[in-house]
């Protein structure tokens, strides 16, 4: 999971003068992140306890410089993560943990598909939770200064779950960005929405399945899933198409899309009242989805837009939904290519998130609206011939 709490400025919460925001000498930052936790009322000797031993990760800062994998396209992307095996494993999993399934599905509305896709993306079923000691990689992460302000309050809030006999700073592992567990809860949100689901007294989002999926959904819940809704849909649209009305910035009706000739590709719109964007990933030539308002949810839990519409498109797929029809795209750009084509639209004074390489969706929006100006087919999706008109 990639949510990150608000930063502990937007939440009006002082840090003590004597506090490094980041960098400098790691001693001195360390004395800086106890000086804070004992003000917050943490004892000396949790907080020495909870700091003992804590070091800077090198394979943090690495891990954190190098995630390439959000330069692949939609298609590659899901074929990587989608296999007949974790196809097998989440119905195993669906059948092995159905109470746990059912309980979430008449508390939160939230279907097994949903949760499955997360728990085998994140950790293949609980089977790699990563191998990084927690509270070092949040340590280093609210040390180095990309972005101090998400990590350290989770510092803080793993300091917590110490207190609360849910965290051990010596042997707590999980990924390298201090998420834990078999869905890879960041410790501010296991104190905001860990659910002890098995009944032992414990939020034990490593070591049990029905701690694990409770709090993903209470979380979901949180962030503003509603109950009982679709999230995807794939769908065929016609050539005729106003191709600049696709994105998540438009929103109809699924029947007014139906009206415009936008048809389920298999049985019928899920929703017809309910308000849909139509997602192209690699434009109009490729897969084709509808968004129903829960799929805006996934970008609180991962702000990459490729990882986003896999998960979604894998919850569908695990309860039934066919392999979408991947058509026959116009090949893409690869990821240098991407922050060439990012650099240009900034120079233009478009608003892209940043030139990373990654086609997020405001690089979208950008290519989309640079599309429509040069009077070629505005679906967002950047070619070589965008490129060299830029």
């Amino acid at each position: 999971m990639r949510l990150l709490t608000a930063s502990l400025f937007a939440l009006g919460l002082a840090l003590p003068a004597s506090a490094q925001t980041c960098g400098g000498n790691w001693g001195s930052f360390i004395n800086g992140l106890k000086a804070e936790a004992m003000q917050r009322g943490h004892s000396q000797a949790t907080v020495d306890a909870f700091f003992s031993g804590a070091q800077q990760s090198g394979a943090v800062l690495k891990a954190d410089r190098a995630q390439g994998v959000f330069q692949k396209d939609f298609i590659e992307f899901s074929r990587m993560l989608i296999s007949q095996n974790r196809m097998q494993a989440g119905a195993q999993k669906w059948r092995q943990y159905r109470s746990t399934f059912d309980r979430i599905q008449q508390q939160y509305g939230i279907s097994p598909g949903v949760l499955l896709a997360f728990w085998a993306f994140e950790t293949d079923y609980g089977g790699f939770q990563g191998n990084f000691n927690t509270r070092d990689a949040l340590v280093t992460l609210a040390h180095d200064c990309r972005r101090p302000e998400l990590f350290r309050p989770q510092v803080l809030s793993a300091i917590r779950l110490f207190e609360k006999g849910d965290f051990d700073p010596q042997a707590t592992t999980g990924a390298w960005a201090g998420e834990i567990g078999m869905v890879q809860m960041l410790p501010g949100d296991i104190l905001e929405n860990g659910v002890d689901g098995d009944g032992d007294g414990h939020v034990s989002l490593k070591t049990s399945a029905p701690d694990a999926l409770m709090s993903g959904a209470k979380m979901l819940s949180g962030l503003g899933w509603r109950p009982n809704e679709p999230w995807l849909q794939e769908i065929v649209v016609p050539q005729n198409l106003d191709w600049s009305q696709t994105g998540l910035k438009t929103r109809k009706t699924a029947a007014e899309w139906q009206s415009m000739g936008v048809q389920a590709r298999s049985g019928q719109m899920l929703r017809p009242d309910l308000p849909a964007s139509i997602i192209l990933p690699m434009g109009r030539k490729g897969p084709a989805f509808l968004a129903y308002p829960n799929f805006n949810v996934y970008f609180e839990w991962n702000q990459s837009f490729t990882y986003v519409l896999t998960a979604a498109y894998f919850g569908t797929r695990l309860e039934g939904a066919p392999v979408y029809n991947a058509g026959n795209p116009d090949p893409g750009l690869s990821g240098p290519q991407i922050k060439q084509l990012q650099q240009k639209l900034q120079a233009r004074g478009y608003d892209v998130g940043g030139a990373d390489g990654i086609l997020g969706e405001k690089s979208r929006e950008a290519v989309q609206d640079i599309q429509q100006k040069l009077g070629l087919p505005a679906d967002a999706w950047p070619t070589q011939g965008l490129l060299n008109q830029l």
